[in-house]
């Protein structure tokens, strides 16, 4: 069951869009097999940005998973070229 979800949302140009897609395609697996609690994770686009939804079974499992090395060194520095703005980053527990 889902407890929390961490969602981030991207400022990313339509012509980068493609490679952003391909991050989140390229660590969807790794994310979902090797981060504890992580339970889904969901690309969702809009025409002003692009969010990344992460099922969570707790909160604490949310937070440790921006502190980790696949979030840390390998997702947010793929990311990295195709921002035009700091990501905005939530974490909200489910009732």
């Amino acid at each position: 069951m889902i407890g929390a979800y961490l969602q981030i949302t991207l400022k990313i140009a339509s012509a980068k869009r493609p490679a952003a897609a391909k991050v989140y395609a390229d660590y969807r697996e790794p994310f979902l097999k090797t981060i504890p609690g992580a339970q889904s994770k969901e690309l969702l686009l809009r025409e002003e940005d692009v969010q990344v939804l992460h099922g969570f079974d707790t909160v604490e499992h949310a937070a440790a998973y921006l502190k980790s090395s696949l979030f840390q060194n390998d997702v947010v520095a793929a990311l990295a070229p195709n921002l035009s703005a700091d990501p905005e980053i939530r974490i909200y527990s489910c009732s």
